[in-house]
């Protein structure tokens, strides 16, 4: 099974643990391509709705494109109420868009899953002129908060990260949109922290693309040491994340 596909098969945990973005970025980025009503959105790969309601809830004509099928019947169970939510089931590597055109495109942490190539030059065909292209990320720490438990983690993975297959991620270069007529490229970044129980995070890690492929018998002995080490440090883990908002543009047609 592809990585990028994957996450299709823990839908509900994939939808309980993984981490949303503040809200400080997405007033920004709301802001930023003035979404309003009148303005269609693309989402590529919800997920299960991580980076969804606040653009939803702008009551923008909203649409998505979902690679897994579980996760696709969960945004439809979670959202398909909302009169402005549309969504396929499709890849958006071969999907035929037809005339759709939209003011904005983004993506939580699912673009750099694409060629580079196809998502750059696909998303910059799909976007009307001057509409933006949103692109962002989290980065956790949970080293500085605590490097005992930090060197804990470690060596557990050292002992029992042994899966079936090799992650070899995509070398996406978000600042590379430029190449693809983009212009404007720029990165924001916003700031939190989270604070995990020993269930919590091991629920977390449960849900990382490399972790899900460990066999037996070292899945059970890994999952097993990421809990008792954190239960071994008061039943805590604390994140400090850095969320990034990658935004470029669609150039007006007058400005070619």
């Amino acid at each position: 099974m592809e990585f990028r596909k994957i996450f299709d098969t823990i839908p509900e945990q994939f939808d309980q643990y993984r981490p949303r973005y503040c809200p400080e970025l997405f007033a920004d980025l709301i802001n930023y391509a003035n979404l309003a009503p009148d303005k269609s959105v693309l989402e590529l790969g919800p997920g299960t709705g991580q980076a969804t309601d606040p653009v939803l809830n702008t009551r923008c004509d909203y649409h998505a494109i979902e690679l897994g099928e579980h996760l696709f019947e969960k945004m439809k169970e979670k959202y398909g109420r909302f009169p402005n939510f549309h969504i396929v089931n499709a890849d958006f590597i071969t999907h035929d868009f037809g005339e759709q055109r939209f003011d904005l495109i983004y993506s939580a942490a699912t673009i750099q899953w694409i060629p580079e190539d196809i998502a750059f030059s696909k998303t910059f065909a799909l976007l009307k002129p001057g509409g933006t292209l949103a692109m962002m990320l989290t980065r956790a720490d949970y080293k500085t908060h605590n490097p005992e438990l930090y060197d804990r983690v470690q060596q557990v993975y050292d002992q029992y990260f042994r899966p079936e297959i090799e992650y070899k991620p995509n070398r996406f270069r978000y600042s590379n949109a430029v190449s693809y007529g983009y212009t404007g490229f720029e990165e924001r970044q916003f700031h939190g922290m989270r604070e995990l129980t020993a269930d919590e995070y091991v629920a977390l890690c449960g849900t990382h693309c490399d972790h899900i492929v460990i066999p037996e018998p070292y899945k059970s002995s890994f999952f097993d040491g990421l809990r008792k080490a954190v239960l071994d440090f008061g039943n805590k883990i604390v994140f400090d994340d850095t969320f990034v908002l990658y935004l470029a543009r669609k150039p007006l047609e007058s400005q070619k």
